[in-house]
């Protein structure tokens, strides 16, 4: 178990969270949400010891291990794979460590056979003996197949070596679970394979910080929402928090509303009869129920919900895009292999498949940034395209434009009232739209892109991972916008509720092929995936 006592933190005199006095137990899983900049990553890292909080202290129940799911890709390079998930119990590699020292020793004395009894007995405890296929079964769960379990970290994409540091954090089942973003940069089968992986743990205590809300609904049993300066714990996933939240909010106008307007009428029965003799009792009753009166201050969120809304200039037509048999290779490996398929008027179509160069790619040649080995595409006359890439780099890095001028450069706006109207609804306000365009965070820059998307007038969106680096505000007006749009959407995520509320058709591509085609919701076509796979 893990509780905090009276944690408090302020950062240059602002109070990211004060009087946090919370319990995490075992068998329960809590997910953190918040707003960019609300302190979520912040309290995990206190919860971590990472950090000092100004006030209060973090308890853990003696004896209990904790493990945090590591963010920096280099710390392991020396290592191969299977010591550095092992290296999730620390304990357990010393105690490896210091057998095969003793082992290895030519001159072996009685103290040391006596010592390597000890470590025999601790080693057998904390099942060593099945440590290393453990530690394989989650990896392959993960997707990271035999052939890298002996390969150095320092030869792995950073995709792969994200899979293994969340396999460092799980391994031996540890008694408390600190994770930051688990699901960036998994893939479905990977998010799936956790999902279930955290549900079985029921004698760990999980604590998640996550933007994304079907992972959080699948596997939370608390949410905690750090907003208003305060950290506060509700029982249920990020849906019944949503809608819990909304309806509290929503009492507290409707009652404020009321209170007022009878506040009103008192003052005014007030004014008009207290000089009445007659009517004095009455008035003095009156101003008492007055002085009784509370009108509660509602509080001001740290929240912020950009708008979302795309408005194409004309209607899409008859024919929308019609791909044959696109075939591509990059590098030495054959991305697309005679893709065909052709999208209908106002249909939103999502790309899976395990192979992320595959979608970018065939985005990028539907695009014109890259030309196909062989096969053909050919747009509608009467379509016109926006697309958000998954590198959006090249529109941000060494660009010296403020925000004003890049909005000015990718729109047919002229003055600067209009300029920042589009960047206000973008939560850009004030001084935020003289920043300049290539110091932007992650988010800034989707939001930028998103923009961007609005202004084209485009009747056709080609969205390449729009929610990556995206908060949770940004990812429901994104989905919001995109769900209400009258025209054509072709799509890749792995944000889940995004793809099942959007898309009304799934494209599957695995090996460059496409292998699934169909009009169905995501959910739909992941059952048929399952089933296919229990046969």
């Amino acid at each position: 178990m893990l509780t905090t006592s009276n944690i408090g933190l302020q950062y240059g005199g602002r109070t990211l969270f004060d009087h946090v006095d919370l319990t995490f137990s075992k068998g329960n899983c809590y997910g953190i949400i918040g707003a960019n900049g609300a302190g979520k990553s912040t309290f995990l890292k206190i919860l971590s010891g990472e950090i000092e909080p100004n006030k209060g202290e973090v308890l853990i129940t003696p004896g209990e291990r904790m493990s945090v799911l590591k963010q920096d890709h280099f710390a392991y390079d020396e290592y191969d794979v299977i010591k550095t998930v092992l290296l999730g119990n620390a304990k357990l590699c010393e105690i490896i460590d210091e057998k095969e020292a003793l082992y290895s020793k030519e001159e072996f004395t009685e103290e040391d056979g006596l010592r390597i009894s000890e470590l025999e007995e601790e080693f057998a405890e904390m099942d060593g003996w099945s440590a290393e296929s453990d530690a394989e079964i989650l990896l392959n769960g993960l997707g990271v197949t035999n052939e890298f379990h002996y390969c150095k970290m320092s030869e792995l994409d950073n995709k792969i070596k994200v899979k293994v540091l969340l396999a460092q954090a799980l391994f031996g089942n540890p008694d408390i679970l600190l994770m930051d973003e688990p699901t960036n940069h998994l893939d479905i089968d990977a998010i799936r394979w956790l999902e279930d992986f955290l549900m079985e743990l029921d004698n760990s205590t999980v604590i998640i910080v996550s933007h994304d809300r079907h992972f959080l609904n699948k596997v939370c049993t608390h949410t905690v929402d750090v907003d208003f300066g305060k950290i506060t714990m509700y029982v249920g996933n990020y849906d019944f928090w949503y809608d819990y939240t909304q309806l509290a909010q929503r009492q507290m106008r409707e009652q404020n509303k009321k209170n007022e307007a009878k506040k009103k009428e008192l003052q005014e029965f007030i004014a008009r009869f207290s000089a009445n003799a007659s009517k004095s009792k009455q008035a003095t009753s009156r101003k008492k129920l007055l002085e009784s009166l509370v009108i509660e201050d509602m509080p001001v969120s740290s929240r912020r919900f950009p708008y979302v809304a795309f408005k194409p200039d004309r209607s899409i037509g008859n024919e929308v895009l019609e791909v044959s048999e696109i075939t591509k290779v990059v590098g030495d490996r054959k991305v697309l292999d005679e893709v065909s398929f052709t999208i209908l008027p106002n249909e939103k179509v999502a790309f899976t498949g395990s192979d992320a160069l595959s979608k970018t790619t065939l985005f990028k040649i539907l695009m014109e940034e890259e030309t196909p080995d062989s096969g053909s595409f050919k747009w509608g006359l009467t379509t016109s395209q926006s697309y958000l890439p998954s590198d959006n780099s090249e529109f941000f890095d060494g660009c010296e434009d403020n925000l004003l001028d890049w909005i000015r450069r990718y729109s047919d706006l002229i003055f600067e009232t209009d300029v920042r109207g589009w960047l206000g609804r973008m939560m850009f306000s004030g001084e935020e739209a003289t920043k300049q365009a290539s110091v932007l965070s992650g988010g800034e820059r989707v939001r930028c892109m998103l923009c961007k998307m609005m202004l084209s007038g485009a009747n056709v969106l080609i969205l390449d991972e729009p929610t990556d680096h995206l908060d949770l505000e940004s990812i429901a007006a994104l989905n919001e916008g995109l769900s209400k749009f009258p025209g054509s959407v072709l799509l890749t995520s792995h944000d889940h509720q995004l793809v099942q509320t959007v898309a009304d058709r799934i494209i599957n591509i695995e090996n460059g092929k496409v292998t699934y085609n169909k009009a169905v919701t995501y959910d739909e076509f992941l059952d048929e995936m399952k089933a296919e796979e229990d046969k």
